[in-house]
């Protein structure tokens, strides 16, 4: 009955399952994100960073514990984000420098795999910061102005202009004279236009879905947007 109670109260102060995947989607897909954003596609004729088919997923989960958990909780998971993704970066160089065992014979395959240069680690970690915090503001702010109302504005006006950021700061400080920035530029938003306007009706299903499920976490949205 003991272990019972502690589990019920953990559930009631949030520590619950849906929570519990929607970061781990973030992180997963983060890192994914990561490892494959040296490569550059062709997307209807324009250019993007491979990032595109991975990466503006993040922007749907941070919209959905805004809306469930609010502006805090957010942000931090956001930070949370960030001290990944700069362990991630880290592991991965390590591993490539680390000395390979001696009948191991696929450093070159490994290496031109995930070798990520400077230039791309930065600006992803910066590119990052300033959409992701960016897109938690955002978020709050139109959902301030509409009175709590239209979900679809909120998440899709936030993540346009915070994806716009994050393409613009991103493609700059890693592309800049070694590939067309306008071409790439425009692919890379595009791509992700066209995600963000498909990822609404998910937004609408899973508040939805974990609000049925957890009818608690209205009250503690009410008040923490009352707070923010």
């Amino acid at each position: 009955m003991g272990n019972l109670r502690n589990a019920e109260q953990s559930e009631k102060k949030g520590i619950d399952l849906a929570f519990t995947i929607l970061a781990c989607v973030f992180a997963g897909v983060m890192a994914i994100a990561a490892c494959i954003g040296s490569k550059v596609i062709n997307v209807f004729g324009l250019t993007a960073s491979a990032t595109v088919l991975a990466y503006p997923i993040t922007f749907l989960m941070t919209d959905i514990v805004s809306e469930i958990w609010g502006r805090k909780a957010a942000n931090r998971l956001v930070l949370a984000g960030f001290v990944a993704l700069v362990l991630g970066y880290i592991s991965i160089q390590v591993a490539i420098i680390w000395p390979a065992a001696p009948f191991w014979q696929q450093q070159p395959e490994f290496q031109r795999l995930f070798g990520v240069s400077l230039r791309i680690i930065i600006g992803g970690l910066l590119a990052y910061l300033l959409s992701q915090f960016h897109d938690v503001w955002a978020f709050h702010f139109w959902k301030k102005a509409t009175k709590g109302r239209w979900l679809f504005v909120r998440n899709n006006l936030s993540t346009l202009v915070s994806q716009l950021i994050d393409t613009i700061v991103f493609v700059v400080i890693a592309f800049a004279g070694i590939a067309p920035l306008l071409s790439m530029i425009i692919g890379q938003y595009v791509v992700k236009v066209v995600i963000a306007l498909l990822d609404t009706p998910f937004a609408y299903f899973f508040v939805w879905l974990i609000r049925r499920t957890r009818p608690d976490l209205v009250d503690i949205n009410l008040k923490s947007s009352s707070s923010d």
